[in-house]
């Protein structure tokens, strides 16, 4: 069996919802996760907004335009009566239901069940236009086994063992439909999974019934070699381990988020990254396995700050670098990068929401100075210490930029170059340039 996720965009309308339904016709057994329709889940939140200003006409204007623009949609996806009215009625049900939470004080709780019905409107669609179209499909609710524990990480062995038990139970089912980013947390609560949204959702199943891969569906054919937003003649990479692509993910890469493909690879499931708009396009696959001797992508972080402690207290000191690190710690600012010398340790965040408290606390242990409007340069690959050369030839290629930091060593699939936000551009085309279009 194996797991395929669509986001937003490729079920943005009622044809799109078609081209997918295309896209999951073949004879294998699979589980679908889909994403709301594109922006249903902003104007959830708009209408969450209001209710929390207590202005209930506006809440219902917006319920009112959904509710017209969902109608719309039923004429345009089914054929049949049957499913027109039937899938009119549910539509009523929901927006009825959105109504109701004007009529008293809104609360946190109250917002995720109301954002959560994105996905309840997109997945309860689908399941009809593929029951009226002749397919074995079930509607498979999120709520039915995915979880969180009371830390808001997911409850694996909940998930697994509710979800084998639901498709054991239902197991003369082709296609299974499922809603990505919501599920309930340890008090049986709506919440939903924060962190990657859909494809957490779709790599946490995949790894629960161990898949045959795990397939993610976007507009995007696959993760490129660089930013094809601002460097000529990028390409899609064809393989990437599982530590290169969260490398990419964490620095820049918007196509995955760092962390939702971790079940995937302690699982040992592929996962492929696929383009709904050129299905035939080979994409990227992610895996356990490497590809020695390559440099494979580029990627780029903005918005980053700069903080340099100097301190003659630091020389020959242990407990320093404790000292400076226990600061971010206590304002649950994480680190991008560090690099130290005898006198002095320099750290770049990309989270500057505590700068002044944080700036405050570390000028009781030396001088401090800051350089904020910097970037991330990382460039990733098989970049382990014995390949010899690998860090000189992307070091020369940026040989015309001044570098502010280079982080080295940490990784194995990892170069980190530190610039000024004006250079980004500079950088990434000069690597390009030099390591993948020669």
């Amino acid at each position: 069996m194996k797991v395929m996720k669509f986001g937003g965009t490729s079920v943005g309308s009622p044809q799109r919802m078609k081209n997918v339904v295309e896209l999951i016709n073949d004879s294998e057994q699979k589980i679908v996760v889909l994403s709301a329709m594109s922006g249903t889940t902003n104007m959830l939140y708009e209408i969450c907004d209001y209710l929390y200003k207590k202005n209930t006409v506006g809440a219902n204007e917006i319920i009112n335009a959904m509710e017209e623009k969902y109608q719309q949609h039923v004429d345009e996806l089914y054929t049949t009566n049957e499913y027109k009215q039937k899938t009119l009625e549910f539509l009523k049900q929901e927006f009825d239901y959105l109504r109701s939470f004007a009529k008293g004080a809104f609360t946190m709780f109250e917002e995720k069940i109301v954002v959560a019905q994105g996905e309840i409107l997109s997945t309860n669609m689908v399941t009809n236009y593929l029951i009226e179209q002749g397919y074995k499909a079930m509607l498979l609710p999120a709520l039915d086994f995915m979880r969180t524990d009371k830390n808001d990480e997911p409850d694996f062995a909940y998930i697994r063992e509710n979800c084998k038990a639901i498709l054991e139970k239902n197991a003369d089912y082709n296609i299974y439909i499922t809603q990505g980013f919501i599920c309930r947390n340890a008090y049986d609560e709506v919440d939903n999974l924060k962190r990657g949204g859909s494809d957490y959702t779709a790599s946490l199943i995949g790894a629960a019934i161990e898949a045959d891969e795990i397939q993610i569906w976007t507009d995007i054919d696959g993760m490129h070699n660089n930013d094809p937003r601002f460097v000529e003649n990028t390409q899609p990479v064809s393989n990437l381990n599982f530590e290169e692509a969260s490398e990419l993910a964490y620095f820049g890469a918007k196509i995955l988020h760092p962390t939702c493909v971790l079940p995937a690879k302690f699982a040992g499931v592929p996962v492929k990254l696929l383009n709904t708009m050129q299905p035939d396009a080979p994409g990227t696959v992610i895996s356990n396995k490497t590809e020695r001797g390559k440099i494979k992508a580029v990627a780029a972080k903005d918005d980053i700050t700069v903080i340099n402690i100097t301190s003659s207290r630091m020389l020959l000191a242990y407990g320093f670098l404790r000292k400076v690190f226990e600061i971010f710690e206590t304002y649950k600012t994480s680190i991008d990068m560090v690099t130290t010398s005898e006198v002095g340790v320099s750290v770049t965040i990309d989270n500057t929401s505590n700068l002044t408290e944080i700036l405050n606390e570390l000028k009781k242990l030396g001088t401090v100075k800051m350089d904020m409007n910097m970037c991330i340069i990382c460039v990733v690959g098989d970049l382990d210490w014995h390949n010899i050369g690998f860090e000189a030839i992307a070091t020369d290629t940026l040989k015309g930029i001044p570098v502010r930091m280079i982080s080295y060593g940490g990784s194995n699939h990892n170069i980190s170059f530190l610039v000024a936000a004006e250079d980004k551009k500079r950088a990434l085309q000069s690597l390009s340039d030099h390591l993948f279009n020669k």
